[in-house]
């Protein structure tokens, strides 16, 4: 039984499209990239690169610059269940449009900052803008416009967020040696306004049925033969447009399950992200090159994401998963031992391989398992709990740093924990869902 409101009128593709024979999915995949390549203010990549000059200008620990950080986490994750929510309802345009105005707001505070606390407050709420806002609101777009070529069309605009992590760090490093870390977060400041907020509002709309198409661009009499299972063993996969409701989703073990390994895999990728420029600088590695692993393995990820979105049309999420954790597992042991820059190259190509895999899967996962007419509270929910654990990856990284002198211990630890996240995909078997289900069905 269906609970999707009573059909409107269609509405009128944006003036701003002017491919009116090519499916407009495609522009809300591509306007996407675009938000999601200058977002990247408050990830990882790009916030280490202002770790130890804030710190060294600054005279705070890596624990203080890193806590606003992991506070943003925590509170982004928070309202990310309110948020989706509202993009089930109302779509993404208006919450990518506020947050991209809150995020460049954030930054020019964080161009101005004189204590601690003004980092906690400042980076903190830009992280989380960034997170429950454009993050959460972009792949929940995208999701819904597509169920076919679902993996590739994630795959396409998991590359914005990975190129513009491997690109701004480019960017920012002349203007802070030129200048100062403050002056490359006013140019970041104006960068973000503009190129979240512009193509937000020209392009970004909730889903195909609004203007009376249908998910992929296709019509009602190629659905069948389109959605027709193929042989061979590299076969596409057959995806039903099946949709479970959210307390639906809640009560099967998979849903937990993926909260666990997504969690896992977030906390491991976002302190490494974060520290892992410090830490080759740590070891002797000179600024310019530390910057570059980062780069490295960002644009390793870039590169890589549309062989794992076509691959995940093929070989279910379930199975991708424990491919790029092991992955991940060679890579934090890399990191372990990785004290020159030849070794940190290696680190960043396999790291990279594996990431571009989770940065798929991170938008993919969901919707694969449980569909997309309430995908927006379903991620909503799982990301407080993720929440949760996620945020404690780069603070206790920071902490294992500054009482120990190094990264190693935490970095040792990761590569165990990717093994913990292999055993949970491994036992996270689809629920299972009416054979005969109609596209669009609500389940539950």
């Amino acid at each position: 039984m269906s609970d999707s409101p009573p059909s409107k009128p269609p509405q009128s593709l944006p003036i701003f499209w002017p491919f009116r024979n090519v499916f407009y999915g495609w522009g809300i995949v591509y306007s996407s990239v675009v938000v999601s390549f200058f977002h990247v203010a408050m990830y990882g990549p790009v916030v280490a690169v202002f770790v130890k000059p804030i710190g060294d200008d600054m005279g705070w620990s890596r624990f203080e610059v890193t806590l606003g950080f992991t506070l943003g986490s925590l509170v982004g994750s928070m309202l990310s269940a309110v948020v989706g929510r509202f993009l089930d309802k109302h779509g993404a345009r208006g919450i990518v449009m506020i947050s991209g105005v809150v995020m460049a707001g954030m930054i020019l505070g964080l161009a101005s900052m004189s204590e601690p606390w003004h980092m906690w407050v400042f980076l903190g709420g830009g992280r989380a803008a960034a997170m429950a806002g454009v993050n959460l609101a972009t792949g929940v777009a995208v999701a819904n416009w597509f169920v076919r070529r679902r993996g590739r069309a994630m795959a396409i605009y998991s590359i914005g967020l990975r190129a513009g992590q491997a690109v701004m760090p480019l960017i920012i490093l002349p203007i802070m040696v030129a200048y100062s870390w403050r002056h490359a977060y006013v140019a970041l400041a104006g960068i973000t306004l503009v190129f979240i907020v512009v193509p937000a509002f020209m392009y970004l709309r909730r889903r195909p049925e609004d203007f009376g198409l249908r998910p992929d661009g296709d019509t009602a009499e190629n659905v069948e033969a389109a959605n027709a299972p193929q042989t061979g063993r590299w076969a596409r996969k057959t995806v039903s447009d099946y949709s479970f409701t959210l307390r639906a989703a809640l009560r099967t073990r998979a849903f937990w399950l993926i909260v666990l390994a997504t969690a896992g895999a977030a906390f491991i990728q976002t302190a490494v992200n974060f520290h892992a420029v410090a830490n080759f600088q740590d070891k002797g590695v000179s600024t310019a090159l530390a910057v570059t692993v980062s780069t490295i393995f960002a644009g390793t990820s870039a590169v890589t994401m549309m062989g794992w979105g076509f691959l995940f049309e093929r070989m279910h999420v379930r199975r991708g998963a424990i491919v790029a954790s092991s992955i991940q597992v060679v890579a934090m042991l890399i990191l372990t031992v990785a004290d020159d820059y030849p070794t940190a190259v290696l680190f960043a190509v396999v790291y990279g391989i594996g990431t571009g895999g989770w940065t798929v899967l991170f938008s993919l996962m969901f919707a694969d398992y449980f569909g997309r007419m309430h995908l927006g509270a379903i991620r909503g929910v799982a990301m407080p709990v993720m929440g949760i654990i996620n945020p404690l990856g780069p603070i206790l990284a920071a902490a294992i740093r500054d009482s120990t002198g190094s990264y190693e211990i935490a970095f040792g630890a990761f590569a165990a924990l990717f093994g913990a996240v292999i055993i949970a995909m491994f036992f996270a078997k689809p629920p299972r869902r009416p054979v005969s289900e109609a596209a669009g069905t609500v389940v539950g």
